[in-house]
C-alpha cells in the first residue's frame, strides 16, 4: 500500500511511499486502542497527592460529648471521617501505583491500529524531509502553514533536529517527536500527522 507523499512546497508527488500492510493496513480494534491509550496515560501519572487518615490529624482522643442525653448521634473521637476536619477513611498515599501493564505484542498491535486508522481517515501524510535553516519559530510556522497545517500537526522525524525542537517548543498546536518516541496519545490527539520518509521506515522497523 502507499501513503500520500508531498514535496517541500506541499504539492502531492506522483508516486506515494510504499509501506507495509502490517503496520499501516491493520483492521481497527477500538478496545485495543482504548487499552493502549489508557495504559499510556496511567503510566505517565505520578503519585504526588497525599491525604491524612484519622491517625494523622491533630485531634484530641477525648470523647466530644456524653454518650447519651445530648440528642446527637454517638461520637467517640472528633478525628472520625464523618466529622468536619476529621481524617479520611481511605486516604490517598504518595506510594500509590497507577501503572497499567500492557504486553509488548499488544502495544505494538495498538500502535499499528492507530496508524492504520490515521491512513483510513487521511490524517497522515509523508514528506521527503522537513528542515529549517535557523531555530526561528516564525520560520517554522510559515513552513507548516505553507504545507497546509495551520490548525496543528504532529511532526514525526527520523532523528533529533535541534532547529526543529527549538523553533516548535513554544507552539501549543504543534509537536515534533522522533519516530521512536511516538506515543498513542499524541497520535490520537493531533488532527494531522506529518511524517518524514525516514520516520515511516523507522516506525515499520520498530512495530514489525
Amino acid at each position: 500500500m502507499e501513503l500520500k507523499l508531498i514535496d517541500k512546497n506541499g504539492k502531492a508527488a506522483k508516486k506515494g511511499v510504499d509501506v507495509s500492510e502490517v503496520t499501516f493496513g491493520r483492521e481497527f480494534n477500538e478496545a485495543l486502542v482504548h487499552q493502549v491509550v489508557v495504559a499510556y496515560m496511567a503510566n505517565a501519572r505520578t503519585a504526588t497527592r497525599a491525604q491524612k487518615g484519622r491517625d494523622n490529624v491533630a485531634h484530641t482522643t477525648h470523647k466530644p460529648y456524653a454518650q447519651k442525653g445530648t440528642g446527637n448521634a454517638r461520637a467517640g473521637m472528633s478525628s472520625s471521617p464523618i466529622w468536619r476536619g476529621g481524617g479520611r477513611a481511605f486516604p490517598n498515599s504518595p506510594n500509590e501505583n497507577f501503572s497499567h501493564k500492557v504486553n509488548r505484542k499488544a502495544y505494538r498491535a495498538g500502535m499499528q491500529t492507530i496508524l492504520s486508522e490515521l491512513v483510513r481517515q487521511e490524517r497522515i501524510t509523508v514528506v521527503e524531509e522537513f528542515k529549517i535553516d535557523t531555530p526561528k519559530t516564525k520560520q517554522f510556522v510559515e513552513k507548516i502553514k505553507g504545507l497546509g497545517y495551520a490548525d496543528g500537526v504532529l511532526l514525526l522525524t527520523d532523528g533529533f533536529d535541534e532547529n526543529l525542537y527549538l523553533s516548535s517548543r513554544n507552539l501549543t498546536n504543534v509537536m515534533v517527536v522522533e519516530a521512536q518516541f511516538a506515543d498513542p496519545v499524541s497520535l490520537v490527539r493531533f488532527p494531522k500527522v506529518l511524517a518524514t520518509a525516514g520516520a515511516v521506515k523507522k516506525l515499520e522497523e520498530l512495530l514489525a
